[in-house]
């Protein structure tokens, strides 16, 4: 008896050990897929989105349509974001982004010091801290963005929202550039 516990009890350290291991995804695990991914080239003009937000058991809480006016100059941009959501509210965030090389740095009104990002292939990874509106609470949720291009004109976004590691939300997003 006591011999099965302790086989049970080391494959169970085994697996808990080994599933703390597991590689975490990176931008450059996208390195060769194309098209490539420039946010000065896709975000350039006008550019659609839907989407919608789930809570962590997958239930749909919100979806919107945003509207995007971008500009470049030279490595620095404008991303100018209209939600539309289904609750009927509307918001509206600008954000005001740096290129270097493959690395990105970006400020907005409801974002909390700097997004980092880092594009690699068709991918792009922005990590930020978001401050939700007041009628959301107001708290500063961690946002894990990542971004593929799937061919020239569309791109999908997926982002994870949580607070001490434990994730609250999922927001996905389809963009088309016109």
């Amino acid at each position: 008896m006591i011999g099965k516990f302790v086989t049970s009890a080391v494959v169970l350290l085994t697996m808990l050990l080994a599933s703390g291991c597991a590689s975490v995804v990176v931008p450059q695990d996208y390195a060769r897929e194309t098209p490539k991914l420039d946010l000065s080239t896709y975000f350039n003009g006008k550019v659609d989105g839907w989407g919608m937000v789930q809570d962590r058991s997958g239930k749909v809480l919100r979806r919107m349509y945003v509207e995007l006016d971008c500009k470049w100059n030279g490595n620095e941009g404008v991303l100018d974001e209209s939600f539309q959501w289904s609750d009927g509210k509307t918001e509206k965030r600008v954000w005001k982004i740096r290129k270097q090389g493959d690395r990105y740095v970006g400020t907005a009104g409801d974002v909390v010091g700097e997004a980092q990002g880092e594009a690699a292939g068709n991918a792009l990874q922005w990590r930020y801290t978001l401050r939700l509106p007041e009628d959301l609470g107001g708290y500063e949720m961690n946002m894990d963005d990542w971004m593929w291009m799937v061919d020239d004109k569309t791109l999908t976004n997926r982002t994870t929202m949580s607070k001490f590691g434990v994730k609250f939300a999922e927001i996905t997003i389809f963009f088309r550039k016109r």
